[in-house]
């Protein structure tokens, strides 16, 4: 089933971790109550069974030092990339979404679970938001690295995080944290209280209460200097260069003047873009722009010579890492009716209140060639024979004396369970009842305009677009103020029902041990909604296209089974299948069904051996599936907002950069859009591995997995189809922003099954414990991952393979080769010291362009991202039983994050927030009292 070359690796990996653990400490081993793991409806211990299952306990949680659970999650080094993270809220209208994507296959193929159970998603699909999670009542935390559609049904085929939540606690906890970043901005504190009532064992009733709050303050671009500016200088191998990504739309504006021709002409002037405010100031743009030669636009030859544009910083106003608060509040209850049934309830709710600050309005506006504007700001710029042809003027303004343009989302994640566990003869069986809903409430509230109050400031003449920001009249400052929009903008929500029974027990017996088989069916009801405000509709809002409409539904019925077997002595063999239906969608908008009702089979067979008391050998084989989101398959083309980078115009025609070309580089609009055919992605997903415990005092573990997945739902990204537009000229149409004066082209990225990918790995994991005398015990964790292979087909193409292994790939990804992390604790008394060490190895860089400050020419180079080392540290002392106090430094020696040419997934430029945090060094304070 394996090629040769993989085992090749694995043979290699194996001999490597055997050396290691020849000189690694070791850990004690610790006895676990057989109970339900993630990954198998039958109860057992996690290192017996035959999956890879990685267990993060309470311990670890508060030792990590996380703030959070996507700073938890995201930090495990099985989780390879492929991810979303808050700080790209900035930027991308994700409202700070946090997301899960085991061994970098993708945030859709990653099952997140709350107490075994499926939450509600964001948006049409199965995206998880991590940030809806209760951190204060967590737990443990189990990650099944493996396959596990046969049991869970789509969604899990890279894996499973399952968050297993605090029950039959007895007293009551307070907790308080605060932390600092080493510079200005990006405080955080928590504090959070739990309180459990009743013993079920003694009293037959528990009820558990937590609450949290959460605050993060912003930190702006200008907080660090690695992230506050768009124009990059930077050397490499012995030249200067510089990366360029300021906007044209400028403050004050430049102006873009559009040429027509005359009765009798065979030739149209070429379009002339320049800077008034530079032509009357010695050629010296306005402060917070730059005279960027990656901008300029050659003039024709009766144009004045050496004119160009300002470009604008729109990286000095912004924030880098958003504002949020978070409330979190978890109620859980049991109930027990006699010995054989117990009765439960979860109750979850979270509020994350994130705000995310972007650059100012970029504004076009049309100036009339008989305007004063025109007079003073333009004509004095053109040849006689450019102002005889002048055919349209834009002020391409950036409006900054309106503010930075700030969003605010509220995102409300609520989550109900009730349910009943029963001992009915030789046979556990449990059901339950979820509904769960994530919803959000988008408002704008600063930087975004009104659009009649606007057009009115343009009409009076009272804006001056060419003039630097601070310099508009007092009268013209109130009535920017007055046209400052706030309001909601859109609401959707996302509503699971959702109903389960499963079943375990023992069947016969075999000579090696009984056999058993778990049994179980679910069905589920997703409902997806959006709706756009009333002034949205209405275009109260300026150069605002309203979101679309949505009122989509589906369900999912499925059925499973699985059995344990017992084949022989210390080998046990574990089979499941499952089958699933996913109907149509219901679309309560346009009154149809959209796609068609698709049904897949899973198995999954897996194995364990031990072969003596010390070593488990396991492995596994299967199947899986997971549905297109609904969008995908039922989204109408629709504004979606613009192109991350700027691009010259993918059909020039003429030359002439009349409409529907811009001038220069630029964002164009970007739309998206379904498809109806879309069919169910399937994979094959496999692993072999060892668990090695030869003392108490020692472990070690090492697993192969491989994922190959086709029919994957891809599309062409806007930097391949603006690479190559003819290969792609499908995707290009012409569209028109409200505030725009002409169609301009646009790229449609569009959903398909064309795709196909191929992932391979290694998890391994070294655990100690030592005692030095004199000094206390050392415990020593060590784990990671590496990465053997991460190819996927080009989208679009159904052969073309391409990979984003150790290098920034077309998807704008990165798949690291080797991910780690080290944790040293030393433990004497009363106090407890710590060190983790985290390693992500380096990659090459996305190709891009820069310009040659030596021949002035662009020119296209590829950087070697370098490999990035973090230490944070951690002291912990427990004065007694009821009252702990925590110390802790993250980033120790405040590494700045690398430095990347990147140009996707927020508006952060010179790092990539995905891979490493702009705090630097923090440091963090926590207290803790039980009572």
């Amino acid at each position: 089933m394996t090629p040769k070359p993989q085992l090749r690796h694995v043979s290699l990996a194996a001999a490597l971790l055997t050396a290691a653990i020849g000189a690694a400490h070791a850990q004690e081993a610790q006895q676990l109550e057989r109970i339900e793991i993630t990954g198998s409806s039958i109860k057992r211990v996690a290192n017996e069974g035959a999956l890879p299952v990685q267990l993060i306990t309470q311990e670890e949680i508060k030792a990590s030092g996380a703030n959070n659970v996507a700073d938890l999650i995201q930090r495990i080094p099985a989780m390879g990339g492929n991810l979303t993270v808050g700080d790209v809220s900035i930027g991308s209208n994700s409202g700070g979404i946090a997301t899960a994507s085991i061994h970098g296959v993708g945030e859709s193929y990653t099952l997140v679970l709350l107490n075994g159970r499926r939450i509600a998603p964001t948006g049409s699909g199965s995206r998880i938001n991590l940030n809806s999670i209760p951190m204060s009542a967590i737990e443990r935390i189990e990650v099944l690295t493996d396959g596990a559609s046969a049991l869970y049904g789509s969604d899990a085929i890279a894996g499973v995080v399952n968050f297993v939540l605090k029950k039959n606690v007895q007293g009551g906890n307070l907790t308080a944290n605060y932390s600092n970043p080493a510079g200005a901005g990006g405080t955080a504190y928590n504090i959070s209280a739990t309180y459990g009532l009743g013993d079920l064992q003694r009293d037959g009733f528990n009820v558990v209460a937590t609450y949290r709050r959460d605050e993060q303050k912003q930190m702006k671009s200008g907080d660090r200097k690695f992230s506050s500016t768009a124009y990059l200088p930077f050397s490499f191998n012995g030249k200067n260069y510089a990366y360029d990504r300021t906007s044209t739309s400028a403050d004050p504006a430049n102006a873009a003047v559009v040429f027509k021709r005359l009765d009798g002409e065979t030739t149209t002037l070429p379009a002339y873009s320049f800077n008034p405010y530079r032509m009357a100031n010695s050629g010296q743009c306005a402060p917070n722009n730059v005279y960027s030669l990656a901008n300029t636009i050659p003039a024709n030859s009766n144009a004045k010579a050496g004119t160009a544009q300002c470009a604008f910083d729109f990286v000095s106003t912004i924030d880098v890492y958003p504002e949020s608060t978070r409330d979190s509040l978890f109620v859980t209850g049991e109930l027990k009716i006699n010995d054989k049934v117990k009765l439960f309830s979860d109750a979850a709710y979270s509020r994350l209140d994130l705000t995310a600050r972007i650059a100012p309005n970029p504004v076009p506006i049309a100036i009339a060639a008989n305007s004063p504007l025109f007079t003073k700001y333009v004509a004095p710029y053109l040849t006689p024979s450019q102002l005889a042809h002048v055919d349209t003027v834009t002020a391409n303004y950036r409006a900054t004396d309106f503010g930075t343009r700030n969003s605010q989302t509220i995102t409300d994640a609520k989550h109900f369970v009730v349910g009943a566990d029963a001992e009915v003869g030789a046979w556990s069986v449990t059901g339950a009842l979820t509904w769960s809903q994530n919803a959000l409430d988008e408002k704008y509230v600063g930087g975004y305009f009104k659009a009649k109050e606007f057009g009115d400031i343009l009409a009076n003449g009272a804006l001056d677009p060419f003039v630097p920001s601070g310099n508009q009249s007092a009268t013209t400052q109130q009535l920017i103020k007055d046209s400052i929009y706030h309001g909601t903008i859109r609401e959707a929500s996302t509503t699971l029902k959702g109903a389960d029974m499963r079943a375990s027990g023992e069947i016969f017996q075999l000579p090696a041990g009984p056999v058993q088989l778990g049994v179980g069916a679910d069905f589920r009801n997703y409902h997806y909604k959006q709706t756009p405000s009333a002034d949205a509709v209405a275009g109260v809002i300026y150069n605002f296209a309203a979101n679309p409409r949505y009122d989509m539904e589906r369900d999912n019925v499925g059925a499973f089974a699985e059995f344990v077997i017992p084949v022989i002595k210390n080998l046990e063999l574990t089979a499941a299948l499952r089958y699933d239906s996913i109907s149509k969608i219901k679309d309560a908008i346009n009154k149809r069904d959209f796609g068609k009702t698709e049904s897949a089979t899973t198995y999954k067979l897996s194995a364990s051996y031990k072969p003596t008391k010390t070593v488990v050998l396991r492995g596994s084989y299967g199947t899986g599936f997971k549905a297109p989101d609904m969008l995908d398959i039922a989204q109408p083309l629709v504004t979606n907002g613009v192109t991350a980078s700027q691009y010259d115009c993918p059909f020039p025609g003429d030359g002439s950069g009349a409409a529907p070309c811009k001038p220069g580089k630029a964002q164009y609009t970007q739309l998206s859009g379904g498809n109806e055919n879309l069919k169910p992605e399937k994979s094959k997903q496999a692993t072999l591995g060892i668990r090695f415990d030869p003392t108490r005092n020692f472990g070690a573990s090492l697993d192969y997995w491989q994922i190959d997945l086709r029919d994957a739902v891809s599309a062409v990204s806007a930097n391949q189809a603006f690479a190559a537009p003819q290969q792609y000229s499908s995707l290009f149409t012409t569209y028109k922003l409200p505030a725009e004066t002409n169609a301009y082209y646009a790229f449609m990225s569009m959903s398909t099954n064309i795709g196909k990918s191929k992932y391979r790995g290694l998890d391994w994991q070294l655990d100690g414990r030592l005692n030095i005398e004199g000094l206390g015990r050392l415990t020593t964790t060590v784990n990671g991952t590496y990465m053997i292979e991460a190819q996927y087909t080009k989208p679009g193409t159904a052969n073309d393979f391409t990979d984003s292994l150790g290098k920034y790939g077309v998807d704008a990804q990165v798949i690291f080769r080797n991910t780690a992390q080290a944790r040293f604790a030393l433990e004497t008394g009363n106090a407890t010291n710590a060190l983790t060490v985290k390693y992500r190895s380096g990659y090459t860089d996305i190709l891009q362009t820069v310009r040659d400050l030596q021949t002035g020419q662009n020119v296209k180079i590829q950087l070697n991202v370098p490999n990035y080392i973090t230490f944070d540290y951690q002291g912990t002392y427990r004065y007694n039983k009821a009252l702990e106090f925590r110390l802790g430094i993250q980033n120790l020696t405040n590494e700045t994050p690398p430095f990347t040419l990147r140009d996707s997934s927020g508006h952060q430029v010179g790092y990539d927030p995905r891979y490493a945090s702009p705090l630097g060094r923090t440091v963090y304070v926590t207290g803790s009292y039980n009572f």
